[in-house]
């Protein structure tokens, strides 16, 4: 048996004694050391996510051991220290032959469409497994899935270092998709918050860091930003954020807290602005995660607080009141 964190229905979170999974032909057991809360997950324990529904294991972002291997099992072994790409696809169909995996109509989703890294073991197919190099902790390699979901969108922005962007949310997808932006060379970046602590952050990593449209408009180049990022998803910034981007300029949708927005269509229209929205990542971008925490140029200490699995019910309450003094809480399963 062992132990797991069980959403039980809106705000109910407990612990709980599962069976431990077995690996089937082609997967791997991984004991999990560390496992992020996202803030699709906060979405969820309120009951606002309908992919998922209770009871289920959540947790997407982990990192641990290999405890044991299915048969057919090749370049793995236990004991290897790994990360896992949690969103699982077909590798049939047209979007996945065309390096869409992430679209692929029959994707899943561990953590939501299947029992997830809340839990001492998760069981992940060996494809979606990637091994940690040298000088990597565990709780940095649960920072691979939500850094590959900033380079993703990054990517479809195609930024280049004379850009400017503003990205509206410094929360976890806003802090790292901030530092992808750097690596892509951009330097003028603005985030937007209400949060102090947040913007703290943000500017100790180098972005200009503003709370009201008064501060946003000292910073805002003049036509425009040529890049944009809604990092919360609500009617407020999605509306901020095409009325920010300059003639011509790209609008990434990324936040997925409401589900609908009344949005100003008739300046995109008149402004020939992109608007798309970044759902996840490839497995490139996450390959590129994993290289970047790699090579160290990815900062994240400053602004996660770490905590047990048995405290997983006060974290996530914490989150939701905003009581936490943290961007991110990883909850630490296994030693």
């Amino acid at each position: 048996m062992m132990k797991a964190l069980v959403y039980e229905g809106p705000r109910r979170l407990h612990i709980r004694q599962l069976p431990v999974p077995l690996p089937s032909e082609g997967e791997v057991l991984i004991q999990v050391a560390y496992a992020g809360i996202c803030g699709s997950e906060l979405s969820g324990y309120l009951g606002h996510s309908s992919i998922r529904v209770p009871p289920l294991v959540m947790g997407h972002e982990f990192a641990g051991t290999i405890a044991a291997i299915g048969s057919g099992v090749q370049g793995l072994r236990p004991g290897d220290r790994v990360a896992a790409n949690p969103l699982v696809s077909c590798l049939r169909c047209r979007l996945c032959a065309k390096g869409q995996p992430q679209l692929c109509p029959e994707r899943r989703l561990l953590g939501a469409h299947a029992p997830g890294a809340f839990a001492e073991y998760v069981v992940v197919p060996d494809r979606n497994v990637y091994l940690l190099r040298a000088g990597v902790g565990f709780d940095d390699g649960a920072f691979a899935e939500p850094l590959a979901c900033g380079i993703h969108a990054c990517r479809l922005l195609e930024l280049q270092p004379t850009d400017s962007l503003f990205i509206a949310g410094g929360g976890p997808i806003g802090l790292l998709l901030l530092q992808a932006a750097q690596r892509f060379g951009v330097r003028h970046i603005v985030v937007s918050d209400l949060n102090e602590s947040r913007l703290a952050v943000a500017r100790e990593l180098g972005a200009a860091a503003v709370k009201t449209t008064e501060e946003l408009a000292l910073q805002r180049p003049r036509g425009g930003f040529d890049a944009v990022v809604d990092a919360v998803g609500v009617d407020a910034t999605r509306v901020a954020c095409l009325e920010q981007a300059r003639p011509g300029g790209s609008v990434a949708f990324i936040g997925l807290h409401e589900a609908n927005s009344a949005l100003p269509i008739n300046v995109a229209i008149r402004s020939e602005l992109r608007m798309f929205g970044s759902f996840a990542y490839t497995p490139f971008d996450f390959e590129t995660a994993l290289q970047w925490i790699a090579d160290g140029s990815i900062r994240a200490a400053s602004w996660t607080a770490q905590a047990p699995l048995e405290e997983g019910a006060e974290c996530f309450g914490r989150l939701i009141e905003g009581k936490s003094a943290a961007a991110k809480i990883l909850l630490s399963i296994s030693s």
